[in-house]
């Protein structure tokens, strides 16, 4: 991490005489260069981190409505991979970790509502990184409820000029002691 800024700081200092220079304005003696209509026109979008925010937004959306469609529409077609925190181990691809949350949607045919705290996000140009603690209740057919509080770190790429998840690690903590989960964590 620390090369990646050493070169971020080179090319900052690299590009700073030619931008001092154009925000101090044309050199005496030559013409004001025009301005580009299209450069002027153009609305400025929001950042990558903004983006990313309002993706796990949308994903939790996708999850309180129960709507895996949506869920997966925030994940990469090619490459997933995914750690979960129930078996199996793994779920390699989009079409297996679709099954996942159908299973999950099915196993839970009551209401369910998760909640995400403490987001953070890191975005180094196309490839970024988050973690959150996400509050999950679920509400079984025979009305029993559960909740579950877990860790998750994922893994951003912009695709095409979409971020989308491409590696995600769910998790618990275990007690080593007993070898239990602590489903319920708390910092």
């Amino acid at each position: 991490m620390s090369h990646l800024k050493s070169m971020t700081v080179a090319a900052v200092i690299s590009l700073a005489p030619a931008g001092a220079a154009t925000a101090a304005g044309p050199a005496a003696g030559s013409a004001p260069a025009a301005a580009s209509p299209a450069a002027a026109a153009k609305p400025a979008g929001p950042s990558d981190r903004a983006q990313i925010q309002a993706l796990e937004k949308g994903l939790n959306a996708g999850v309180n409505a129960k709507d895996a469609k949506k869920v997966m529409s925030y994940y990469a077609r090619q490459g997933l991979f995914v750690f979960d925190v129930t078996p199996p181990r793994q779920h390699v691809g989009w079409a297996d970790y679709k099954k996942d949350w159908d299973d999950l949607f099915a196993a839970y045919p009551g209401a369910i509502s998760n909640e995400i705290s403490d987001l953070s996000i890191t975005v180094s140009g196309d490839v970024a990184y988050g973690h959150s603690i996400q509050d999950g209740h679920f509400t079984a057919a025979d009305g029993s409820k559960t909740e579950v509080v877990v860790r998750v770190t994922d893994i951003y790429r912009k695709i095409a000029g979409k971020w989308l998840i491409v590696q995600e690690h769910v998790s618990v903590p275990v007690d080593l002691s007993t070898m239990k989960a602590d489903p319920l964590s708390k910092p």
